[in-house]
């Protein structure tokens, strides 16, 4: 009867490959779980930066209704054309967005409406800034305060328009 001999150099090799195998798939679902967190938070940021452009669309016709209706901002005599307006609107109840809304008029004379008759023009600079805080920064700029917060958005529109007078 022939013995075989006793070969303990291969003991546990299919453990280690095992263990080897376990660590790699750890780690690689690991990865995908990071990613996945990553792109949803992503695509939330997107559509808040969706939703803050809407609102600073509806800021903005908001403004040109106002301006080009001389319609009073804040009180009497506060129409756009007698000066720079600022008026805030809460919009959180529809958008989740407060926008500041600024208008700023410039009247320039252009040629003439019949002779010896200026005709003047009045320009509106409407500027819409949405974001998802308590108060927007400004039409200047981003709100330094708030654009530190980790979810927050901001988003600015200027429109042009003008009006004859006519």
């Amino acid at each position: 009867m022939r013995r075989t001999p006793f070969r303990s150099g291969q003991r546990g090799l299919g453990m280690v490959a095992a263990i080897v195998v376990l660590v790699i798939l750890a780690a690689l679902a690991g990865a995908i779980v990071a990613l996945g967190a990553g792109q949803q938070s992503s695509s939330a940021q997107d559509m808040a930066a969706a939703r803050a452009w809407q609102a600073a669309r509806a800021g903005n016709e908001w403004g040109l209704f106002m301006a080009l209706n001389d319609v009073d901002w804040a009180g009497p005599n506060t129409q756009c054309s007698t000066g720079a307006r600022n008026q805030a609107l809460n919009l959180t109840a529809n958008t989740g967005f407060n926008v500041l809304v600024c208008c700023v008029a410039s009247a320039y004379n252009e040629g003439e409406s019949s002779p010896g008759v200026v005709r003047t023009v009045r320009l509106y600079t409407i500027t819409a800034v949405a974001c998802n805080a308590a108060a927007c920064g400004g039409c200047g700029g981003v709100d330094a305060a708030a654009g530190g917060a980790p979810n927050y958005v901001e988003r600015t529109r200027v429109v042009l328009a003008g009006d004859t007078g006519s």
